[in-house]
This record gives C-alpha cells, sequence and structure tokens, in this order.
C-alpha cells in the first residue's frame, strides 16, 4: 500500500511531528498525550513503560536531567493499516544531545508502533524501540558456515 495515499496517513503522521515537538520541547504531559491511556513503550534498553502517565513521567525526569535540551530526529518509513481504525508503522530516530551538530550514527533506533484511532484521534497504543546495529557475531558465523 502506498502509504501517501492511504486514509488517516497524514493523521498518522501528524501524530509522529507532535511526538517529536514534545520531545524537543521537553514536555511530558504533551508527550504522552500522544498515547493511549494504557500504552505500553518499550525503551532501547527493554525497559517497559506501562500507561499514558508513567511514560510522561519517566520522560520528563529525562528532559529534567540527561536529555534536557535533547532534540528527536526521525521520520516515519512505513504505514500499514490492519483496519480504518489500527494501523502500525515503523519509524527511524535519533537523539541528539544538545551539545551535538549531529547525532552519533550508532544511537540510531527503528521504532514499532501500534497506533488506535480513539474518539477521531490517533493515538499510540503500543510502541518498541530498538538500536540499529550491524550483523551480530552468531549471524556472521551463520551466514559463513551456511555458504
Amino acid at each position: 500500500m502506498n502509504i501517501r495515499n492511504a486514509h488517516g496517513t497524514g493523521e498518522i503522521e501528524s501524530l509522529f511531528e507532535r511526538l517529536k515537538l514534545a520531545w524537543d520541547r521537553g514536555d511530558g504531559e504533551a508527550y504522552g498525550v500522544c498515547f493511549t491511556e494504557d500504552a505500553d513503550y518499550v525503551t532501547f534498553q527493554g525497559e517497559h513503560l506501562q500507561g499514558r502517565k508513567a511514560i510522561a513521567d519517566t520522560h520528563q525526569e529525562l528532559w529534567n536531567s540527561v536529555l534536557r535540551g535533547s532534540a528527536l530526529e526521525g521520520e516515519i518509513k512505513k504505514i500499514r493499516f490492519i483496519t480504518p481504525e489500527i494501523a502500525i508503522f515503523h519509524g527511524l530516530g535519533v537523539v541528539r544531545l544538545r551539545w551535538q551538530k549531529t547525532a552519533p550514527k550508532k544511537r540510531d533506533s527503528i521504532n514499532t508502533n501500534i497506533a488506535v484511532k480513539q474518539n477521531g484521534e490517533w493515538k499510540i497504543a503500543a510502541f518498541q524501540n530498538s538500536r540499529i546495529s550491524g550483523p551480530g557475531l552468531m549471524q556472521k558465523l551463520f551466514t559463513k558456515l551456511s555458504k
């Protein structure tokens, strides 16, 4: 499916932009509003945040300390509609810290999101973030042995 022509695509892209703007402002409440009340959020480190309040509060703590002044850079790479009110989208993202002109490539991440339309508005119900890395030792070994 061409995501540019899909119904609801612009609304999901707008949701992703609001998420990034909230990050850039260090606004936990605005960030949390992008998620459903009972959302699940798995960080790149595997921490599982449960619920909008935990997502908002945890991020606010980060923006008040180590991530103060950081910016979230990224884009949606693919949107797939399961139903007119449920979509899966994949985004690429990286956090640029306040003293960096560009974010290091080693911090690039990919995230999988399940978005749901509730009361006419798209929200993220589940978010999973993972660092992008090259093939690991086992994959390299398996590839070599399978030749």
